[in-house]
């Protein structure tokens, strides 16, 4: 097992526990700027996953292509975070 599998499963482990977690959350404070926060952070824990597990495309996708779709995905998770984070801030 490679170095890279390892931190690939370790933070595997991590985002299944915080996807139960945060899942687990919604569901008990559905509604209002508790659920409304815990959909942004449901999210955003989503994107970066996808962000993470790209890289599982190497053998398929260019090594620089894979960083770009990377990129992508990790800014988008913060732009999401940012902007619904203002919004439930503003309301």
């Amino acid at each position: 097992m490679t170095a890279q599998t390892i931190i690939l499963i370790f933070t595997l482990v991590i985002y299944l526990i915080i996807i139960f977690v945060f899942n687990k959350a919604r569901i008990k404070y559905a509604g209002g700027k508790v659920g409304k926060v815990i959909d942004l952070i449901l999210v955003t824990v989503c994107l970066l996953f996808i962000a993470d597990y790209v890289v599982i495309f190497d053998n398929v996708i260019q090594l620089d292509v894979l960083e770009i779709i990377r990129a992508l995905f990790r800014t988008a998770a913060l732009g999401f975070l940012a902007y619904g984070g203002a919004k439930v801030a503003e309301s």
